[in-house]
């Protein structure tokens, strides 16, 4: 009996799900969750397939514990959880792929030199990743890895799409536009081509609205354009970060208020979006409960932005057949779906306010122009797919 693992392993947390190969190979979920509080308050959930809690770990004085100290707790867990099962291989989501990487790569020493030098494109989340592939390493030398790339799923967009107005020379160098959340949005263009295929085969925005978030603009399940560019800065309003913003106001930072470099990154990152504009919170369901006029603003501005992108990435596949809704805000935020839904009516986009509130499947009219899902992404069973997949080929 065999199993994998995926991991998706961010500064402040590492989620994880553990998949046995079911008789025709594909795989199962066995459990799943997450260690999050790194670095604070470590502690460590998982679920079974039915959500019942199998395992609720606390390190009390554990601020300390990084990634690797944890990950071994974790490991000597899911051995004992997939005790009869070999497990096969570890997949890891690895933010950036660069121009390079274009595919699921199994993983060795040259790949993890070359996926060192994107650090720069992706600081909150390449370097996560990466230092969790040299734990398992470290743990379990012999164990294969694979790297799944969160920008591949944009890898063959139209080349217009990718560009950015600079000078051509520095387009060569890799300054371009990437795209992220592939993972997620592969995972959605599969699972909609099962529940809706005439949709699926349109024109179709997806949703992928978490703490990070971005719309993907797609074409028959392949990405035509996509909100994140360069880095997972751009595009849409995010917890703590800006989104598109004038690169004017970044020279004022700089020029005009002094600001250092590490400081304007630090506060386009970490100190803007939901949680700069309304001052209280990153998190949309606080912010929902909050009486204050700030709070609303933020919310507001939320909304405000996201039609303003979808606006743009209809006319880049003219026309809208469908729209997804997934990730954390995008599942379970009615409001929020009602809001954006609101201000893209003009699209001929009608929700139906009973399904909505139900967080149901499809959410739309039935005499809606425009079919409106909600699906749970899973990243993570994508990681294992892929994995499987690396090894096959192997």
């Amino acid at each position: 009996m065999k199993a994998v693992v995926s991991l998706n392993s961010g500064s402040s947390s590492i989620k994880f799900a553990l998949f046995t190969l079911g008789d025709a190979g594909a795989p199962v979920l066995s459990a799943g969750g997450k260690i999050e509080g790194i670095g604070i308050a470590p502690r460590l959930i998982a679920r079974s397939v039915d959500g019942s809690v199998v395992l609720d770990r606390s390190w009390a004085g554990g601020a300390a514990l990084g990634h690797a100290a944890l990950l071994e707790d974790l490991f000597d867990w899911a051995a004992e959880h997939l005790d009869g099962y070999e497990v096969l291989a570890i997949g890891h989501r690895v933010v950036h792929g660069g121009t390079d990487f274009a595919a699921p790569r199994r993983i060795d020493d040259a790949l993890l030199t070359a996926l060192e030098a994107l650090c720069p494109l992706a600081p909150l989340h390449q370097p996560h990743n990466l230092a969790a592939i040299r734990a398992i390493a470290a743990l379990r030398p012999e164990l294969p890895q694979v790297a799944c790339f969160d920008t591949a799923f944009h890898h063959d967009r139209p080349e217009l799409a990718t560009r950015l107005a600079i000078p051509r020379e520095l387009h060569a160098q890799g300054i371009r536009r990437y795209g992220f959340h592939g993972l997620s949005y592969e995972y959605i263009a599969r699972r909609l081509a099962e529940i809706d295929p005439a949709v699926a085969e349109g024109r179709v925005i997806a949703a992928h609205l978490g703490n990070g978030a971005s719309l993907c603009a797609m074409r028959g399940g392949r990405s035509v354009d996509t909100t994140m560019g360069f880095t997972a800065l751009d595009g849409l309003m995010m917890g703590t970060r800006c989104g598109s913003i004038d690169p004017g106001v970044v020279l004022h930072f700089q020029t005009q208020m002094g600001m250092s470099a590490a400081d304007v990154e630090d506060m386009l990152y970490r100190k803007s979006g939901l949680l700069g504009v309304s001052g209280i919170s990153s998190d949309m369901r606080a912010l929902s409960e909050s009486a204050s006029p700030d709070a609303e603003e933020a919310l507001a501005l939320f909304v405000w932005r996201a039609a303003r992108e979808a606006g743009a990435l209809i006319a880049c596949i003219e026309g809208l057949d469908g729209i997804v809704f997934t990730a954390g805000i995008g599942e379970n935020h009615a409001a929020m779906r009602a809001r954006i839904c609101a201000q893209l009516a003009w699209a001929g986009v009608e929700i139906d306010a009973d399904a909505n509130a139900r967080n149901a499947q499809r959410i739309s009219m039935p005499e809606s122009r425009v079919a409106v899902y909600v699906i749970p992404t899973d990243e993570e069973r994508m990681i294992a797919l892929h994995t499987l997949n690396v090894l096959k080929a192997a």
